[in-house]
C-alpha cells in the first residue's frame, strides 16, 4: 500500500542476520511484520512520517522516556520493536540543510523502518558462494587530498571550524553476500554490528559509535573523533595529540549543543571526555555526553536535533554540510546516517560509519575523517584507508577476489 507521503508495506524480506542493536534475547526470532520507506525527493517531513508509522504500530515514539510494555499479540507473534535507518541526506532534509550528491545506491531508501514480531520459525539459510571484484573509488587519493586542502582553506577564511570529508568506493560481486555481510557485522568493536535488508538490497554495519541512545530517563550520545593504530605507540600518540584533542572537543561541544536544543531535556553534561577505545586494529577517542529527560521527548524532535551526526559533519553543522555537498563527488548513501533499534523501553541508534551496502550488483563502502586547520592532506587520505581496510578484508575473507 503506497501513500502520498512515504510508503508502507507488509512482510518485507527478512534480513540475513540480526538487525543492528536488536536485543540479544530476540535474536534469531525476528519476523518482519511491516515496513516504512521514504526516499529523498518524496513529499512530507520524513521525521514526522516515520514517527507516525511507528506510533501506529504501538511503539512509544511520542514520549521516548516512558517505559511501555503494552505490546499485544498480532497475528502469530508479539511485537518486540523496530529497526530504524535514517540516511545522512534525510537528516539534512529534516533540518532544511544542504543535502549531498546523488546516492550511489539509489535502491536503498533514505528512511527505512521495519516492525518486528517474535516467531519460532527458523531464519532461511544461505549459501557461501561469493566472488568479489576489484574496488573502484569515486575519487583518487590526489582528489581526496585536494578536498582536504579546500576545507583547510575554508577554515582559514573563517567559513567553518571543521568539516568531515568522506570518500566512497564500490566493487562488483556475484553470488550470495550473506556470509560476507555477516563478517562485516562481526568485526571486533562493532557495538552496533548487524544487518538490515530490504527488497533487492542489504546493509551491514560494524559501527562502534552511538549517535543517540534513550534509556533509563537519559538521552546519551558518544561521539568518536581521533584515530591511531592500535599499538602502544599509537595509544600514546593519540593521547598526546593536541590536534586530535582539539578536533574531538570541538565535536563534543557541537553534540552538547545538539542535545541542549532538544525539547524535554534537562542540563547537558559531559560524563567522560577523550576515552580511548579499540575498533579492530585502531584506537579511537570517545566521549560520553548526556542529558536528563525532564518531560516528553518525541522521536521526530530527537532526529532533528542529532541528525546528521556532528562527528561526521563538522562545525558549524549547517555550514559544514554545504561544504560536504560541494566537495564529495557522490552522496553518502547508507553511511554517516543513523541505524539501530527502538523497543518498548529504549531507543539505541548507532552512527552508520564502518558500514557497507549491497544492491544486487555492487558492494559499496565509505570512509573519511574530520578536517581541521592542522590536518595534513596525505595523513587524512591514509587515515580513511585505514578505516576502510577492515571492511574490505572482511568482505574478501575466504574468497579469491576477481581481478
Amino acid at each position: 500500500m503506497v501513500h502520498a507521503q512515504g510508503s508502507v508495506g507488509h512482510s518485507p524480506a527478512p534480513p540475513p542476520g540480526a538487525p543492528p542493536a536488536s536485543p540479544t534475547a530476540c535474536r534469531a526470532r525476528h519476523h518482519a511484520l511491516r515496513s516504512f520507506s521514504w526516499h529523498r525527493g518524496d513529499p512530507g517531513d520524513p521525521a514526522e512520517l516515520l514517527a507516525g508509522f511507528l506510533a501506529d504500530n504501538g511503539l512509544p515514539v511520542r514520549n521516548l522516556g516512558r517505559s511501555d510494555d503494552k505490546y499485544g499479540t498480532i497475528g502469530h507473534g508479539t511485537i518486540c520493536g523496530a529497526s530504524l535507518y535514517v540516511s545522512a541526506d534525510a537528516g539534512s532534509v529534516m533540518n532544511h540543510a544542504t543535502p549531498g550528491g546523488p546516492s550511489p545506491v539509489p535502491a536503498i531508501p533514505d528512511v527505512y523502518a521495519v516492525v518486528w514480531i517474535h516467531t519460532t520459525a527458523a531464519m532461511p539459510g544461505s549459501t557461501p558462494d561469493w566472488e568479489l571484484g576489484s574496488w573502484a573509488a569515486s575519487w583518487t587519493p590526489d582528489e581526496h587530498a585536494r578536498a582536504v586542502q579546500s576545507v583547510r582553506d575554508a577554515i582559514g577564511r573563517g567559513d567553518v571550524y571543521q568539516v568531515n570529508v568522506v570518500g566512497h568506493a564500490s566493487a562488483p560481486y556475484v553470488g550470495n553476500p550473506t556470509a560476507a555481510l555477516a563478517r562485516v557485522a562481526g568485526l571486533p568493536g562493532a557495538r552496533y554490528g548487524g544487518i538490515l535488508a530490504g527488497d533487492g538490497w542489504a546493509m551491514a554495519t560494524a559501527s562502534p559509535e552511538t549517535l543517540v541512545e534513550v534509556r533509563d530517563g537519559r538521552v546519551i550520545t558518544r561521539p568518536i573523533k581521533g584515530t591511531r593504530p592500535a599499538t602502544a605507540d599509537g595509544r600514546r600518540e593519540l593521547l598526546a595529540s593536541a590536534k586530535e584533542r582539539a578536533e574531538h572537543v570541538m565535536i563534543v561541544d557541537l553534540e552538547r549543543n545538539d542535545l541542549a536544543r532538544l525539547p524535554g531535556t534537562g542540563p547537558v553534561r559531559v560524563e567522560e571526555l577523550f576515552a580511548v577505545r579499540r575498533w579492530c586494529d585502531l584506537w579511537q577517542a570517545e566521549s560520553v555526553v548526556s542529558a536528563e529527560i525532564s518531560s516528553d521527548v518525541g522521536l521526530a524532535d530527537l532526529l532533528r536535533a542529532v541528525c546528521p551526526g556532528g562527528s561526521v559533519t563538522g562545525a558549524p553543522k549547517l555550514a559544514a554540510l554545504a561544504h560536504i555537498a560541494a566537495l564529495e563527488p557522490v552522496g553518502r548513501g547508507v553511511s554517516m546516517g543513523a541505524l539501530g533499534w527502538i523497543g518498548p523501553d529504549h531507543l539505541d541508534l548507532g552512527l552508520s560509519i564502518r558500514t557497507v551496502a549491497v544492491d544486487g550488483e555492487r558492494v559499496h563502502a565509505w570512509a573519511g575523517g574530520g578536517i581541521t586547520a592542522d590536518s595534513d592532506p596525505a595523513a587524512e587520505v591514509a587515515e580513511a584507508a585505514a578505516k576502510a581496510g577492515p571492511l574490505r578484508a572482511a568482505l574478501a575473507s575466504a574468497v579469491s577476489a576477481r581481478t
